[in-house]
Order: structure tokens, then C-alpha cells, then sequence
């Protein structure tokens, strides 16, 4: 599968972005030499691979699973939960310049 001038309009069409004929060809040269990269994986037998869902453990994000024994090593005495509490929600917002109750206010980055 190749990459055409056409696919690359498209997709700087849809990141919103503006590029020159040089920034065009360059993002074709590097979109083509990823898809030439995958075409080389896809001929990789991974039929002795098992599925997965995802490649690294997740640690500390699900509080019933408090890590693997892959990561014993991370976990510190003087954290007991694993990972450091956050800021409370209500005093994170209390500092903000803009907020309503739940979140904070930005400024719109992105004109269409």
C-alpha cells in the first residue's frame, strides 16, 4: 500500500493543518516509509503469538488491581496507595483563572 498527494490533502485537511508543497512531499516520503515498516511486520509469523489486549501492565490505575508482580519494584514505602494522591478536585478549580463546578475553562485554540 502506498501513500498518495491525495491522502496526504486528505488527512492535513482533517488535522487542520496547512502545508506547503515541501512539507507535502516530505509527509508522503514518511507516510510511505511507515507503511513500507508495517508491510515488512505483516510478513512476520506471529501465529505462536497469543492475543493481547494491551503490550505493558497498567499500574496503579484500578484500584482492585493494584499492579503486576512485573512492577513490584516501583511500588515505594513512603507511598502506601502506590501513587500519589491528586489534588482534590474542588481545590484544583479553586486556583483556576476560569472554571465552572466541574472543569476547568480554555480558551477555544481551534477555529474552523
Amino acid at each position: 500500500m502506498k501513500a498518495t498527494d491525495k491522502d496526504v490533502a486528505y488527512v492535513a485537511e482533517l488535522a487542520n493543518l496547512e502545508l506547503t508543497a515541501e512539507e507535502r512531499g516530505g509527509m508522503l516520503r514518511d507516510l510511505n516509509s511507515i507503511l513500507a515498516y508495517v508491510d515488512l511486520l505483516n510478513e512476520l509469523d506471529t501465529s505462536d503469538v497469543p492475543p493481547m489486549a494491551q503490550v505493558s501492565d497498567r499500574y496503579g490505575v484500578d484500584e482492585s488491581r493494584q499492579g503486576s508482580e512485573r512492577f513490584v519494584y516501583a511500588s515505594r514505602e513512603d507511598i502506601l496507595e502506590g501513587l500519589r494522591k491528586s489534588l482534590p478536585q474542588a481545590e484544583a478549580l479553586a486556583n483556576a483563572p476560569d472554571a465552572d463546578e466541574e472543569f476547568f475553562r480554555v480558551p477555544k485554540v481551534i477555529e474552523r
